[in-house]
């Protein structure tokens, strides 16, 4: 086989693949060139998620005609003139290649004009072969029309995703974009809908409303820091603003949004005494280093930095956000959230308390507490209700302790010889049981219930909702809007009832029967979280969830309950395929023989 050199076209595309990966790709190139070039006002536009048009308009300094051409050149740049300037460039597009390959595999017009030019230029290049070049009227700025991505290379195109996924990529990193630029207003259209306008007044906390909404931007803790070569301005979340995977995790070294395992391992550490285990907090921190301490990655996508003082960073980091959350201003929260309580009228006996966005208790069996007075004879509402021929599958029942033993705590026609003795610390019912004496753990025991119950009516698809008066409403990331419309028929089918209630904003209309009465925002974000981190489409992940939701609808520990809701709960684990273990594989039951306890009290040595 004859060894040929490649023509240019070829080595273009080739050169394109590096670094354009998919319309959010161009976005981002262009966005970071308009920001270069001084701009403080960015429109992106969007059709088709970007696969079919892509127009970037912005207010900056604008193309000479004469370097026009030159721009679309491979390792063409204004930004450095030699290997030693990639250890200092601040800028954000300092890499050459980036107009050459839109244009290798794009078809792109560029409209432009400097604030001293009396006309502009309008430039029109497709697969990286000049088309024409003219004066034209304009404002100053700079104008790139991008269309037909990847139309000569079809093997890429149809590698990308649907328009919809694809667009909230872009979404997703214009928000990052104006997070890490709030001096810059943006302004996002995505087939004619605008979806974000940002005042470019360089207020991070008007962006972050703006992002993440209302109640992100209401449990904010204020982070500043400076020294003579490290900067750290910005705000982290409240312990109570917390996700279950790291899209929450922000932070921007010199302008621009970068992934570092330092800053990372810095933030979740610090972090670690005031959250529960597998959460992750907010932050939106903007950092200004010394360039000098920098080792600039050159890997097309920029995105990662190493530090040559790594330990002194990540010593700083975590040091200024233990101080943020230990702060004295911190504290009142709690007592604001006590007083916020003290206002809402006084529940009703078995009433739920809600909660703040995304509170989380430290101790996994105290969260979404339960306030129940209990009375003899009152049954909280919604918890232990009669299940139907669907909710209770009645099956031979396991035997507990030994083989040769005949009576079973969970049998039918033994429950009137149950001698419900009463509740230890708030959590654990002791039942007295022929010899033995059997500790019960209410939490446990009714997320199984509830498991198995949910479980029987998943797979007959009868799931049973919840309307909600009013509807809870939540605001939603490009990402998180992403994985509800993916899943959407998955929470259907749990019994949720979501629809769209403008720009991100999503109105949660009803949810499962089993959750009723508990804090519906908390839950919803936490399901699509757990949905976000992987595929939920097998029979072990959905088990998953339901699980999830047993979990987050069982009554808890440290909450009293009734004698005649002990029963009640003593009753439904009768009918259930397992009732010794929850879906999690802990006891539901432990139990301590009467020869045991004598042994203890030395009756028999």
């Amino acid at each position: 086989m004859a060894i040929k050199v490649l023509d240019s076209v070829t080595i273009n595309k080739i050169a394109a693949g590096e670094v354009i990966e998919r319309p959010s790709s161009v976005v981002k190139e262009l966005v970071e060139n308009a920001i270069d070039a001084k701009a403080t006002a960015v429109t992106i536009e969007i059709k088709d998620g970007g696969i079919s048009f892509i127009r970037i308009t912005d207010n900056g300094q604008g193309f000479e005609k004469d370097d026009i051409p030159v721009a679309f050149l491979r390792h063409s740049t204004s930004k450095i003139q030699s290997v030693e300037d990639l250890m200092t460039v601040s800028s954000l597009g300092f890499r050459g290649e980036a107009l050459s390959s839109i244009s290798a595999v794009a078809q792109i017009e560029l409209i432009t004009k400097t604030h001293e030019s009396l006309m502009g230029t309008r430039y029109v290049i497709e697969g990286g072969k000049e088309k024409q070049l003219e004066a034209v009227g304009c404002p100053d700025g700079t104008t790139f029309i991008v269309r037909n991505l990847f139309y000569n290379t079809p093997a890429r195109r149809k590698f990308l995703k649907t328009p919809v996924t694809e667009g909230n990529y872009i979404a997703e990193l214009v928000e990052k974009l104006a997070m890490s630029h709030p001096d810059v207003s943006f302004r996002f259209i995505s087939n004619n809908q605008n979806k974000l306008h940002t005042s470019g007044n360089g207020n991070i906390k008007d962006i972050i409303y703006h992002v993440y909404g209302r109640d992100i931007s209401a449990n904010l803790l204020p982070i500043s820091y400076e020294s003579e070569q490290l900067n750290i301005a910005g705000f982290i979340g409240k312990p109570v603003v917390n996700r279950g995977n790291r899209n929450f995790e922000n932070y921007y070294i010199n302008g621009r949004f970068i992934k570092s395992n330092i800053i990372n391992k810095a933030i979740e550490e610090a972090y670690k005494s005031f959250m529960m285990q597998h959460k992750y907090p907010f932050t939106a921190l903007h950092f200004t280093i010394d360039q000098n301490l920098l080792d600039v990655n050159v890997h097309p996508t920029k995105m990662e930095l190493r530090f040559s003082n790594g330990e002194e960073i990540y010593n700083v980091v975590l040091d200024v956000i233990i101080k943020a959350l230990t702060h004295k201003e911190f504290i009142p929260d709690v007592t604001l959230f006590e007083k916020e309580k003290k206002n809402v009228p006084k529940p009703e006996k078995s009433a739920r308390i809600p909660e703040p966005f995304e509170v989380k208790r430290q101790n996994e069996e105290v969260q979404n507490e339960r306030v129940v007075e209990n009375p003899i004879q009152e049954q909280t509402p919604g918890i232990f209700k009669e299940p139907s021929v669907y909710d209770r599958p009645r099956v031979e029942q396991v035997q507990i302790t030994k083989a040769e033993q005949t009576a079973f705590l969970l049998d039918e026609k033994n429950s009137p010889q149950h001698k419900i003795i009463g509740q230890v610390f708030s959590t654990y019912w002791l039942v007295e049981f022929e010899d033995k004496l059997y500790i019960i753990d209410q939490h446990a025991a009714h997320e199984k219930v509830l498991y198995e119950r949910i479980m029987a009516k998943y797979k007959i698809n009868r799931a049973d909702s919840q309307n909600l008066m009013p509807p809870v409403v939540v605001t939603l990331g490009a990402a998180d809007i992403e994985t509800l419309n993916e899943h959407m028929e998955h929470f259907a089918a749990l019994g949720y009832e979501i629809e769209e209630f403008g720009g991100k904003d999503y109105a949660i209309k009803a949810v499962p029967m089993e959750l009723f009465g508990l804090n519906e925002k908390d839950v919803f974000m936490e399901i699509l979280d757990e949905l976000s981190t992987g595929n939920y489409k097998t029979v072990t992940s959905v088990t998953d969830r339901m699980a999830t939701i047993a979990c987050k609808a069982a009554v808890k520990g440290n909450n009293r309950l009734s004698e005649y809701e002990a029963k009640a709960l003593i009753n439904e684990l009768m009918g259930l395929e397992n009732p010794y273990n929850c879906p999690h594989g802990r006891p539901t039951i432990i139990s301590m023989s009467k020869y045991e306890l004598e042994k203890k009290f030395k009756r028999i040595v």
